[in-house]
């Protein structure tokens, strides 16, 4: 747990820089890079276990109490139907802060937390059109990075209560 502390005392130094760039915390997913607005991050958890909830759509883990406020858990291998994978020690939960019709707080289970990056906004391109079979309307953009791309999620849509089910 002493890596979260370390990873939440990060986040907080990095929210307070403001040199023009837009900061995303950046996770793996099944060997690939995903990242979400740091602004957007509120807390990095380690996993622990849930409480499920019948008839919940199969990407929803469950709910966890986090200070008192109920919070609904997103797999999301599930969610983007990637091989399910046992949860490890690395495996984190990241809480995030949803807008909608009513501000939320949702935690996504990705399989680790990687780094931060400072992107300048014009160099995320959207995401390529892939034909109707394929759906990137959870995709906000895409970033190159040194060694790998950066795929940005809009977790707005993403993690909405309509996308939630």
């Amino acid at each position: 747990m002493e890596d979260m502390q370390q990873v939440n005392d990060v986040l907080e130094l990095i929210t307070s820089v403001d040199d023009g760039t837009e900061q995303y915390l950046s996770f793996t997913l099944a060997d690939e890079d995903y990242g979400v607005d740091i602004l957007r991050v509120q807390e990095i958890k380690g996993w622990e276990r849930v409480t499920h909830i019948p008839n919940s759509p199969h990407y929803v883990c469950g709910v966890l109490n986090l200070r008192g406020t109920i919070v609904p858990v997103v797999d999301l291998r599930r969610r983007f139907d990637m091989p399910i994978r046992e949860y490890t020690s690395r495996t984190v939960v990241v809480m995030l802060k949803v807008e909608g019709l009513t501000d939320r707080t949702v935690g996504i289970v990705v399989d680790g937390v990687s780094d931060t990056h400072s992107v300048a906004p014009e160099s995320i391109k959207p995401a390529p059109d892939l034909g109707a079979d394929v759906s990137t309307e959870f995709i906000k953009g895409l970033v190159s990075l040194e060694n790998a791309m950066l795929m940005i999620l809009n977790i707005d849509r993403l993690l909405s209560v309509e996308a939630l089910g």
